[in-house]
Protein backbone atom coordinates (compact mmCIF):
# COMPACT_ATOMS: atom_id res chain seq x y z
CA UNK A 1 0.00 0.00 0.00
CA UNK A 2 3.19 2.78 0.73
CA UNK A 3 4.63 1.91 -2.56
CA UNK A 4 1.27 2.28 -4.21
CA UNK A 5 0.72 5.89 -2.21
CA UNK A 6 4.49 7.03 -3.47
CA UNK A 7 3.91 5.85 -7.07
CA UNK A 8 1.11 8.27 -7.16
CA UNK A 9 2.74 10.83 -5.17
CA UNK A 10 5.75 10.43 -8.28
CA UNK A 11 3.19 10.24 -10.86
CA UNK A 12 1.24 13.49 -9.49
CA UNK A 13 4.74 15.31 -9.33
CA UNK A 14 5.81 14.41 -12.77
CA UNK A 15 2.65 15.83 -13.91
CA UNK A 16 2.80 18.38 -12.54
CA UNK A 17 5.96 19.45 -13.43
CA UNK A 18 5.10 18.40 -17.20
CA UNK A 19 2.16 21.32 -16.83
CA UNK A 20 4.46 23.98 -15.49
CA UNK A 21 6.50 23.48 -18.75
CA UNK A 22 3.97 23.60 -20.84
CA UNK A 23 2.73 26.85 -18.96
CA UNK A 24 5.81 28.65 -19.37
CA UNK A 25 6.21 27.73 -23.21
CA UNK A 26 3.07 29.47 -24.24
CA UNK A 27 3.07 30.55 -27.67
CA UNK A 28 4.44 33.86 -28.71
CA UNK A 29 1.92 35.13 -31.55
CA UNK A 30 3.73 35.93 -34.49
CA UNK A 31 1.30 37.81 -37.37
CA UNK A 32 3.35 37.12 -40.73
CA UNK A 33 3.69 40.90 -42.48
CA UNK A 34 4.21 40.54 -46.27
CA UNK A 35 7.66 42.13 -47.33
CA UNK A 36 9.28 43.35 -50.41
CA UNK A 37 12.62 44.07 -48.81
CA UNK A 38 12.51 40.80 -46.31
CA UNK A 39 11.93 37.15 -46.64
CA UNK A 40 9.42 35.34 -43.87
CA UNK A 41 13.22 33.64 -42.94
CA UNK A 42 14.53 37.42 -42.67
CA UNK A 43 11.77 38.48 -40.31
CA UNK A 44 11.88 35.11 -38.36
CA UNK A 45 15.08 35.57 -37.97
CA UNK A 46 15.26 39.04 -36.81
CA UNK A 47 12.26 37.74 -34.30
CA UNK A 48 14.30 35.16 -33.01
CA UNK A 49 17.17 37.57 -32.05
CA UNK A 50 14.26 39.72 -30.48
CA UNK A 51 12.94 36.59 -28.07
CA UNK A 52 16.61 35.85 -27.08
CA UNK A 53 16.78 39.70 -25.97
CA UNK A 54 14.47 39.24 -24.16
CA UNK A 55 14.45 35.88 -22.48
CA UNK A 56 18.38 36.85 -21.58
CA UNK A 57 17.79 40.53 -20.16
CA UNK A 58 14.13 41.28 -19.34
CA UNK A 59 13.35 39.43 -16.46
CA UNK A 60 9.32 39.60 -15.51
CA UNK A 61 7.88 40.47 -19.07
CA UNK A 62 6.40 38.02 -20.71
CA UNK A 63 5.90 38.85 -25.02
CA UNK A 64 2.86 37.88 -26.35
CA UNK A 65 3.13 39.30 -29.72
CA UNK A 66 5.79 40.56 -32.41
CA UNK A 67 5.25 41.08 -36.00
CA UNK A 68 7.39 43.07 -39.16
CA UNK A 69 6.01 46.53 -38.85
CA UNK A 70 6.44 46.96 -42.62
CA UNK A 71 8.77 47.63 -45.33
CA UNK A 72 7.73 51.44 -45.03
CA UNK A 73 8.94 51.81 -41.32
CA UNK A 74 12.15 49.63 -42.02
CA UNK A 75 12.92 52.27 -44.54
CA UNK A 76 12.13 55.18 -42.05
CA UNK A 77 15.05 53.94 -39.80
CA UNK A 78 17.19 53.12 -42.43
CA UNK A 79 19.43 55.62 -40.62
CA UNK A 80 20.12 53.14 -37.63
CA UNK A 81 22.13 50.75 -40.34
CA UNK A 82 24.13 53.90 -40.81
CA UNK A 83 24.80 55.04 -37.24
CA UNK A 84 25.82 51.38 -36.79
CA UNK A 85 28.08 50.08 -39.36
CA UNK A 86 25.27 48.18 -40.79
CA UNK A 87 23.56 48.19 -44.26
CA UNK A 88 19.81 47.38 -43.54
CA UNK A 89 17.42 48.02 -40.89
CA UNK A 90 14.18 46.26 -39.95
CA UNK A 91 11.22 47.17 -37.27
CA UNK A 92 9.74 44.83 -35.56
CA UNK A 93 6.45 46.15 -33.10
CA UNK A 94 5.72 43.72 -30.05
CA UNK A 95 3.12 43.69 -27.03
CA UNK A 96 4.21 42.23 -23.69
CA UNK A 97 3.18 42.27 -20.67
CA UNK A 98 5.31 43.24 -17.47
CA UNK A 99 5.04 41.22 -14.24
CA UNK A 100 5.48 42.98 -10.88
CA UNK A 101 8.94 41.21 -10.69
CA UNK A 102 10.03 42.77 -13.23
CA UNK A 103 14.09 43.71 -12.77
CA UNK A 104 14.24 46.69 -14.92
CA UNK A 105 13.07 49.76 -13.09
CA UNK A 106 11.92 51.96 -16.18
CA UNK A 107 8.80 49.98 -16.72
CA UNK A 108 5.27 49.83 -15.40
CA UNK A 109 5.25 46.98 -13.19
CA UNK A 110 1.56 45.10 -13.91
CA UNK A 111 0.95 46.53 -17.04
CA UNK A 112 0.96 45.71 -20.91
CA UNK A 113 3.26 47.70 -23.58
CA UNK A 114 1.85 47.52 -27.15
CA UNK A 115 3.48 48.28 -30.48
CA UNK A 116 6.66 48.58 -28.39
CA UNK A 117 9.55 49.18 -31.59
CA UNK A 118 12.85 47.09 -31.67
CA UNK A 119 14.96 48.00 -34.44
CA UNK A 120 17.44 45.69 -35.63
CA UNK A 121 20.26 46.12 -38.54
CA UNK A 122 22.79 43.92 -40.02
CA UNK A 123 24.91 43.86 -42.76
CA UNK A 124 24.35 42.75 -46.23
CA UNK A 125 23.32 38.85 -45.54
CA UNK A 126 24.41 38.42 -42.23
CA UNK A 127 22.72 38.23 -38.50
CA UNK A 128 20.29 41.17 -37.04
CA UNK A 129 21.38 43.02 -34.15
CA UNK A 130 19.01 44.64 -32.20
CA UNK A 131 20.35 48.42 -31.06
CA UNK A 132 17.45 50.08 -30.06
CA UNK A 133 14.09 49.80 -28.72
CA UNK A 134 10.62 51.62 -27.30
CA UNK A 135 8.05 54.01 -28.18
Amino acid sequence: MRKRVIGICICLAFALLLGIGAYQAKTIKTPEVTSDLYSQEEITDAINVVKQEMNMNWKGCDLQEIYYAGDETSKDCLDWATRNDADESLVLLSTFYVGNDCEDGSLEPDSMYENWMWILVRSKDGQWKCVDWGY
